[in-house]
């Protein structure tokens, strides 16, 4: 093919191109423009979403939350639950403010407050709808779960949620080593030897200075993972 007619190819199947996308646009300009209106939509109103409604009921939230939490300091545990009557308390924060920072620590709050009332299904109830990037406060909050739990003789959960709390926040030698340690008493309650001797050999290997350390060949051997001199 010369030069010539294979210029004019091309040029034929650019024009083929352009022809088609016009085609299309004609055929389909009312559905794109429907679908882009749509997603800017949607952005426009996340972005109202989020400064009109959602950071204003944040504000809300926190400031109901500061007087919960100061009845809560002074142990005033009813009134930090239920609120005073012109201050509302973490229940009726987790109510009307769902979907807040401050509905979500309310949860933990308020499932922390059941369980030092021994009202262990509702704490239960409220702990479970908790959660955190902190590793440090997840890993208390399993802690309570798995107290609630064995408190309602539900040994299998209260072991693994001792456990999982006791791998959470591993750099905390205390409280992981605690958790460890319910654990092990947890699955020996099962009878799952195996299982408190694994949760006993962590305690041996990662926390041999924490006080459960100090104590922990005993359960070992226990369990029948080492022998007893």
């Amino acid at each position: 093919m010369s030069d010539k007619n294979k210029k004019v190819a091309e040029q034929e199947h650019d024009a083929q191109v352009i022809l088609k996308a016009r085609d299309f646009w004609s055929r389909n300009s009312k559905m794109i423009t429907t679908v882009a209106s749509v997603v800017i939509l949607l952005a426009g109103g996340w972005y109202g979403y989020m400064k009109l409604i959602q950071e204003p009921q944040e504000k809300k939230a926190a400031e109901a939350m500061s007087r919960a939490e100061a009845y809560y300091g002074k142990d005033s545990l009813d009134l930090a639950l239920n609120g005073d009557g012109a201050n509302a308390g973490f229940i009726k924060i987790i109510k009307n403010y769902s979907g807040t920072k401050a509905a979500n620590l309310a949860h933990y709050y308020a499932g922390s407050i059941y369980l030092r009332k021994d009202d262990f299904n509702n704490a239960v109830k409220y702990l479970k709808d908790f959660s955190t990037s902190s590793t440090l406060i997840q890993s208390i909050a399993w802690k309570m779960l798995g107290d609630a739990y064995m408190s309602l003789d539900k040994k299998s959960e209260g072991a693994e949620y001792y456990l999982k709390a006791g791998k959470h926040n591993a750099k905390d030698e205390y409280i992981s080593s605690e958790c460890l340690f319910l654990a092990g008493l947890a699955f020996e309650t099962l009878g799952k030897s195996k299982e408190a001797g694994e949760a006993y050999l962590i305690i041996k290997e990662k926390y041999p200075k924490s006080e459960k350390g100090a104590q922990v060949d005993k359960y070992l051997a226990r369990v029948g993972v080492i022998k007893n001199d």
